[in-house]
């Protein structure tokens, strides 16, 4: 560091406000806000900023300036529209593809109307929403248009038509156009729809119930059909299309998925208590913590024309949580709250919005899956002996050795191929010794040498790959390339303020080769990762759901061991007609007695058991 630059920070004010860190040609490398810019400046050259871009950032700076200002919230603001003006490299710029879809109702028009619009002006309209899609908000359009039949013409239309249109004589408008219809009466119909948009359902389903009952007392009972109907279309929209939550409140619930250094977020979004969709944000490419990104996230979005909820639920604490509260708090003109559940409905919608996350990514990823790429970065960044076309990857599955189990799948030009799956339970090992295991199924599989495959896998680290590698002396076979793939966890740093039950982990997988100290890193090359983690997953699912199977079988057979006077024989006839116990125990006392050597007495024991 030059000594000018260690006399300006020396010398930086101990205030709030926004720095701007420079490289040599006054390029702005990055854009920072603090509550004291001194010490927040400080951090980055003494080492106590362990974000893994920082030592990248600060080996570039040449010139840092400040920008003073009153007060914490002023500089969060300043730091927004600076990020957005000089968009800084080593900031995460978070730029949305798309913009939310709002349906707008102007109360100043005469015969005010529903209209579909991109971007919510100040215009003293009325907008509902945000619908993440253009087609989710044309549906609640279909929907509402027979139920409020507001007029769909422009304002040009409205004040020449001479006669009704098409659209009044299948009952989707009451021709405001030619008088059929007085000022009052369209008024009603606009309010109920305001109602209906803003959440208001129930109040609304009662007052048209109050109105239906005084039209069928006045014995006006075309209009009493035509409320009873409404009433009917809004309680089976509700319930065929919203899923209800307990508190009927706003919020937008974030979900944050990671692997690497990519990020994938999204938002479901809930009105009134009711989910309405959810809002996918594009993948973010760049490290740092996810209390970091979440911030820069949460400042870029919520800067422009979108709905602010009441309140914002995150899975992690944010550093400067309390400034953004305040201000979303001036930009919505009501309270807004950004809480971390831990528990109760807050923390299952906030799973429900991680598992979307994750979901996404994955889809993602299995969209853009390049096979014939991913084949050959593999070769290349592995150094194979050749193009892995057959690849055999292997899993343990035990809880505590017992029902022991392995797996085996098999990729044939990147792709799964189901014939080449194999199970195996585990004779010779006794007690959780996951090597020997693994050494007793390889041994099994390639004892045999027959259909060899190009690459071998094994899900662990050096001690399976160690296995895996004996295995193929022991059994004489040679020229195959052998690979272990293991998640190596590496701890979040900073205090314990940011740590909690919902804490995002950083796992990155790791893939070690035999005679090579330390494992090779593919996160730079994530169509190859992605292959050898998708093969990797599909072994572990193939051996957990054996396991499973063969538990399930034991529990079901030990349930029938319990079953007064029923020996081994008879048990074993009992299965062998029903197939499992779920069918012994839906069965009936006279289907039971159909099993050969099952008398009337046995049945009545059997059923009368399992019904306990």
């Amino acid at each position: 560091m030059s000594d000018y630059l260690e006399q300006k920070i020396k010398h930086a004010p101990r205030s709030p406000g926004v720095y701007l860190m420079k490289d040599a040609e006054g390029g702005i490398l990055y854009v920072g806000k603090a509550r004291d810019i001194r010490s927040r400046i400080r951090a980055y050259f003494g080492g106590t900023d362990s974000r893994v871009m920082v030592p990248f950032l600060v080996s570039r700076i040449g010139d840092i300036d400040f920008i003073v200002t009153e007060t914490e919230k002023e500089a969060l603001i300043l730091e927004n529209n600076l990020i957005k003006e000089h968009r800084p490299r080593y900031n995460v710029f978070f730029r949305d593809d798309k913009t939310y879809f709002h349906i707008r109702l102007d109360p100043r028009e005469r015969f005010p109307r529903f209209q579909l619009v991109r971007r919510p002006k100040k215009d003293g309209a009325r907008y509902f929403g945000p619908y993440p899609s253009s087609g989710q908000a044309r549906e609640t359009l279909r929907f509402l248009q027979p139920i409020f039949p507001l007029r769909t013409c422009g304002n040009a239309e409205l004040s020449g038509r001479k006669r009704p249109c098409l659209e009044h004589e299948i009952g989707r408008c009451p021709a405001p156009c030619c008088g059929l219809i007085d000022a009052a009466a369209y008024d009603g119909l606009v309010k109920d729809a305001t109602a209906f948009l803003e959440g208001r359902e129930k109040g609304l389903v009662a007052d048209l119930r109050g109105r239906m009952q005084g039209a069928a007392e006045r014995m006006d009972f075309e209009a009493a059909v035509v409320l009873r109907d409404r009433i009917a279309a809004i309680e089976a929209t509700l319930e065929k299309q919203r899923m209800a939550t307990v508190a009927a409140t706003d919020q937008d619930v974030f979900g944050v998925y990671r692997e690497d250094d990519m990020t994938q977020i999204c938002a479901v979004l809930i009105r009134s208590g009711n989910i309405i969709g959810q809002k996918v944000f594009p993948l973010i490419k760049v490290g740092g913590e996810t209390s970091e990104i979440l911030s820069a996230l949460i400042k870029r979005f919520y800067d422009g024309e979108v709905y602010i909820p009441a309140e914002i639920v995150l899975p992690e604490d944010m550093e400067d949580r309390d400034v953004i509260a305040e201000w979303l708090t001036d930009k919505k003109g009501r309270a807004v709250s950004i809480v971390t559940p831990q528990k109760g409905r807050g923390a299952a919608l906030l799973a429900m919005a991680q598992q979307n996350a994750k979901n996404i990514f994955r889809t993602e990823r299995l969209a853009k899956d390049n096979p014939e790429e991913a084949l050959k970065l593999l070769m290349e960044r592995l150094s194979l002996k050749k193009r892995p076309e057959r690849i055999e990857c292997f899993d343990i599955s035990n809880i505590g050795g017992a029902l022991a189990v392995g797996s085996m799948v098999t990729f044939v030009s990147g792709l799964p191929d189901k014939a080449g799956y194999r199970r195996y339970k585990i004779r010779t090992v006794e007690g959780a010794d996951d090597y020997a295991m693994m050494y007793e199924v390889l041994k099994r599989r390639y004892g045999k040498k027959e259909n060899l495959p190009d690459l071998i896998m094994v899900d662990g680290g050096k001690g399976q790959l160690g296995v895996a590698v004996s295995v193929m002396r022991d059994v004489a076979v040679e020229g195959i390339d052998v690979i272990a793939i293991a998640k190596e966890k590496s701890d979040l740093p900073g205090g314990s303020r940011l740590r909690g039950p919902t804490q995002v982990a950083k796992d990155h997988d790791r893939i070690y080769l035999p005679g090579r100290k330390n494992p090779v890193n593919l996160s730079r090359f994530p169509t190859a990762l992605f292959l050898l983690q998708r093969i990797r997953d599909e072994a572990h699912r193939f051996a957990v759901s054996y396991h499973r199977q063969l538990r399930d079988k034991r529990d079901a057979e030990s349930l029938l061991d319990a079953v007064p006077g029923l020996g081994e024989a008879k048990k074993k006839a009992v299965l062998q007609y029903f197939g499992d116990v779920s069918h012994v125990g839906a069965a009936s006392k006279e289907d039971l007695q159909k099993v050969e050597g099952i008398g009337k007495a046995t049945a009545e024991q059997i059923y009368d058991f399992l019904r306990k």
